[in-house]
């Protein structure tokens, strides 16, 4: 079955910067795009990056431009999202997430998931 790992969570300072990884099995990686999603408490869940199947292009929500960038490797069947400057509203569990046929923002249209990874920014 299909099975998406997320790694790379923790604490960090404000200012920091964290590496989350996803592995992924299961599934034909190098036709599926991926995508990060993350969820703070209280809130729903939100799109935060996605990358299509070949690595040719990336979207990201504009709360995280220019402070996170996604990449894959698909010889690895991974998937990385690296943050930068992080703040302290960036705390959430991060998701990744997979899906076939055009990349989306949309959580709905996401087939698989992650169990998810906890990031939480100090002050």
């Amino acid at each position: 079955q299909v099975q998406l790992v997320e790694s790379g969570g923790g604490l960090v300072q404000a200012g920091g910067s964290l590496r989350l990884s996803c592995a992924a099995s299961g599934l034909t990686f190098s036709t599926y795009n991926m995508g990060w999603f993350r969820q703070a408490p209280g809130k729903e869940r939100e799109f935060v990056a996605a990358i299509s199947y070949s690595g040719g292009s990336t979207d990201y929500a504009d709360s995280v431009k220019d402070r996170f960038t996604i990449s894959r490797d698909n010889a690895k069947k991974l998937v990385y999202l690296q943050m930068n400057a992080l703040k302290l509203e960036d705390t959430a569990v991060y998701y990744c997430a997979a899906k076939g046929g055009l990349a989306t923002r949309l959580r709905g249209e996401y087939a698989y998931w992650g169990q998810g990874t906890q990031v939480t920014v100090s002050s």
